[in-house]
């Protein structure tokens, strides 16, 4: 497959590139490609572009792809969040961070609320370079509060109900995350992916998007009670059991086979 070229521009106006667009649109490669292009610059490497003006980085901070720790006790979204904490407290406004989907190990509120500070926080308090990929496209409206921050998109278009991948960055938000298509790449039974669209739209239908116009000097109230909309049968008494003491768990105190018989004594509650 023939290799596309891709530039990046940031002014000193401009300190965050919010990257969206499809899965294996090519996200991560160009982030990847801007870290080793930075080191192979500071080491007195010919770089591969026509073209390159850039600063002299301090640090380069990086969080892409994902892992855990299993020897640690530590989850992929433990280790993500020890990563980011790394790069928000040692970055300077001379460092550059890139943050690969920071945020999606956990809830999607969770982690929509967790990206979203993380965005806000860098913008105020690091001022570093810094380039961050998601998919929770509500973030883009970001834009219009914070001026350091760029919206760019990997483009794709859909021919003939089949999506083609252009490899392009672009300016301005993604429309789509095109995950139901991606998944249809991957060779995922058609009556699942059938039912898939089916519940996308119905959500998209429902409206269930996140208010993201929050500032961080507001205090806004979250009700205990409310709780994420369910798309099958009501929850039993005996679950609902069960999700309780998962939620009282400490997995970073319980060794793996602590975990594994905990499993075990729930799985037959169920």
């Amino acid at each position: 497959q023939e290799y596309i070229p891709n530039s990046i521009r940031m002014n000193p106006e401009t300190d965050i590139l919010l990257i969206t667009g499809p899965n294996m649109s090519g996200k991560s490669t160009y982030m990847r490609q801007l870290a080793l292009t930075v080191v192979m610059a500071q080491i007195g490497c010919f770089v591969p572009a026509e073209s390159a003006e850039m600063p002299i980085f301090d640090q380069i901070f990086t969080r892409i792809g994902a892992s855990d720790d299993l020897i640690a006790g530590q989850s992929t979204f433990m280790v993500e969040m020890m990563e980011a904490n790394q790069a928000l407290r040692h970055a300077t406004p001379n460092s550059l961070i890139l943050f690969d989907e920071l945020g999606r190990g956990t809830a999607t509120y969770d982690g929509m609320a967790l990206a979203q500070a993380i965005i806000e926080y860098i913008h105020r308090e690091v001022q570093a370079k810094t380039l961050f990929s998601t998919h929770y496209h509500e973030l883009t409206v970001l834009d219009e509060t914070l001026k350091g921050l760029k919206n760019i998109h990997v483009g794709a278009v859909e021919k003939d109900g089949e999506v083609v991948f252009l490899h392009k960055m672009m300016e301005g938000p993604a429309d789509k995350s095109y995950g139901i298509h991606v998944a249809k790449i991957a060779g995922l039974p058609s009556p699942l992916l059938e039912r898939a669209a089916t519940i996308l739209s119905a959500l998209e239908a429902e409206g269930t998007t996140i208010p993201i116009s929050v500032h961080h000097e507001e205090v806004s109230e979250v009700h205990e009670e409310t709780e994420q909309l369910s798309l099958f049968k009501e929850v039993s008494t005996e679950e609902l059991s069960v999700i309780d003491t998962l939620k009282k768990m400490n997995l970073l105190e319980m060794t793996p086979l602590d975990a594994l018989n905990m499993l075990h004594q729930l799985q037959k509650r169920i």
